[in-house]
């Protein structure tokens, strides 16, 4: 049985994210993803100049004039949710833990695509893959992957992104839509990031926190790592440790967005506490155009 709170957290996530996907199907989600295959649509006549190789033979010896066999664009997709439960999502400075925001824009993308006939799946990985829900359609379905992402307690603390992906790949065969969802905190995925973009179309999601960015001036703080335990202190007021500390921080995600750009991954960044719609729908009108 779910708490109180966790039901009333549930509901106030579906009410939100399930306004914003009415926006994003206004926003050209629809335009931003294709089907990966073709289905007959009909026959009708050939008109001069077309593909002759699509002249239905039988059909034509019938009706003594050549007919073509005509194919639509199969709409149906598969959205695929690969999210990051690590440890590290456990923090947060504002009203939201980023596990939290991970969990609203998996709802908003859940949403989206049921409200346009797609099926949505989930994997929930930590330093190894915890939880698998096979893609679906259904208002029901994406009431258990909001759940879940919002209750499952992880038995492990550490990040692995390869084996999120590598997951994916093994379990889901055709072409699908994949939004990672993560922090990132992790080392040497970019082979794998390449690899899973060329077999499904990924996009990347930083979720990430203003505290990670830049430190106040507190005075003295303890800073531990949710994935290690380690605990590091730090003095605050000390201005050269905090423009050192948003320093490193700004090259890591410099040098992110370079792994994303050679393995030829979109990307969308996350912050708690701003709101991401008006960028979502900015991506997806992008990646319509591009189509």
């Amino acid at each position: 049985m779910l708490s109180a709170e966790i039901m009333k957290q549930i509901r106030h996530i579906h009410l939100r994210t399930n306004r914003m996907a009415n926006d994003l199907l206004q926003g050209s989600y629809h335009s931003a993803f294709k089907g990966h295959g073709m289905e007959f649509d009909q026959v009708r006549e050939y008109q001069i100049g077309e593909d002759i190789r699509l002249i239905d033979w039988n059909v034509t010896a019938r009706m003594d004039v050549p007919y073509i066999k005509q194919y639509i664009e199969e709409r149906e997709i598969t959205v695929m949710l690969v999210v990051d439960i690590s440890a590290s999502g456990g923090f947060g400075s504002v009203h939201q833990l980023k596990k939290e925001v991970a969990a609203e824009f998996a709802a908003v993308i859940a949403y989206s695509a049921i409200k346009n006939k797609d099926k949505i799946g989930l994997i929930m990985f930590s330093d190894q893959v915890e939880l698998y829900i096979p893609p679906r359609k259904g208002r029901n379905h994406v009431w258990k992957v909001i759940r879940e992402i919002l209750t499952y307690q992880p038995r492990h603390r550490g990040t692995d992104i390869n084996a999120g992906l590598d997951y994916l790949n093994k379990m889901i065969k055709r072409k699908a839509v994949t939004f990672l969802i993560s922090d990132f905190l992790a080392d040497n995925f970019e082979k794998t990031l390449r690899l899973s973009n060329q077999r499904h179309d990924l996009i990347a999601v930083p979720i990430v926190d203003p505290r990670e960015r830049e430190l106040p001036p507190v005075g003295l703080m303890e800073i531990r790592d949710l994935e290690t335990g380690q605990v590091l202190s730090v003095d605050t007021l000390n201005r050269k440790i905090r423009d050192r500390f948003k320093e490193k921080r700004l090259d890591y995600e410099a040098q992110l967005r370079t792994v994303f750009r050679r393995a030829g991954v979109d990307e969308l960044w996350v912050q708690a506490g701003q709101s991401y719609l008006i960028a979502l729908i900015r991506l997806f009108q992008k990646r319509g155009q591009r189509r």
